[in-house]
């Protein structure tokens, strides 16, 4: 009789960049470096956990240093090593971009992606599109992102000082990306709440795969689409991400 397989152990991550980006964010590499201010990684069987930089004075720096950066990425590696799957929501693209021009360890940070799950990912490589985590965890019936601000308050917020709120949210965002993939391993299909507020699912019987995997995925059908999302943008600035 056969036996199921072991259900994956999930290490996922979120950064929240430094740079106040004015306008369309999807144009943040054109204001690069964006720097990092905090982080905060989390598994399915442990508790959130939060990294940034310190003053001498024990404080919040404005930004994490290179060496702080480094570190964390040498996390994910060691967890990986330990049996995790790293676990992002459009962290080929945003991520680890950064962490790869923050930490300069371009090698590390290229090996990752490929054999980490970016749920972001698996979606445009079946779909052709993309979704927020809010409108999956909406669509999924799970409690949502920190209230009280967003992702592109972050940098402004911490200038401020306000750093617990900041804090809280990057860590919810971990919390929320674990509950996500988790919930729809479970169920064995995605569900979100589309631009229209409608509940939209699509099948996983296979649970998230890697981007390595995602990008063996069979083209989807985007000829009804005015701007299909392409898989290979996602992984672009791996081509130039600097030496292995």
């Amino acid at each position: 009789m056969a036996t199921a397989p072991n259900p994956r152990k999930y290490l996922a991550f979120d950064i929240e960049t430094a740079k106040d980006v004015p306008g369309d964010f999807s144009q943040w590499r054109s204001h690069r470096p964006l720097g990092i201010i905090c982080a905060a990684t989390g598994t399915s069987d442990a508790e959130p956990r939060v990294w940034h930089s310190k003053t001498d004075a024990g404080t919040p720096a404005s930004r994490m240093t290179k060496l702080d950066v480094q570190a964390l990425v040498s996390y994910l590696g060691i967890m990986t090593s330990q049996g995790y799957t790293v676990l992002t929501w459009n962290g080929a693209s945003f991520d680890f971009d950064v962490l790869a021009e923050e930490s300069g360890a371009h090698a590390e940070c290229r090996t990752c992606v490929r054999d980490h799950v970016d749920m972001m990912f698996h979606l445009v490589c079946q779909m052709g599109f993309g979704v927020k985590l809010e409108k999956a965890a909406q669509g999924l019936g799970l409690p949502g992102k920190a209230g009280g601000m967003s992702g592109s308050e972050a940098p402004k917020l911490w200038a401020a000082g306000d750093y617990e709120k900041v804090l809280a949210y990057v860590t919810q965002d971990v919390r929320l990306a674990l509950q996500v993939a988790i919930e729809c391993q479970k169920r064995k299909e995605f569900a979100w709440v589309t631009a229209k507020g409608s509940r939209s699912t699509k099948p996983l019987p296979d649970g998230w795969k890697t981007v390595r995997e995602a990008m063996t995925l069979p083209l989807p059908d985007t000829a009804w689409m005015d701007k299909p999302m392409k898989r290979e943008d996602f992984l672009a600035w791996m081509l130039n991400a600097g030496p292995d």
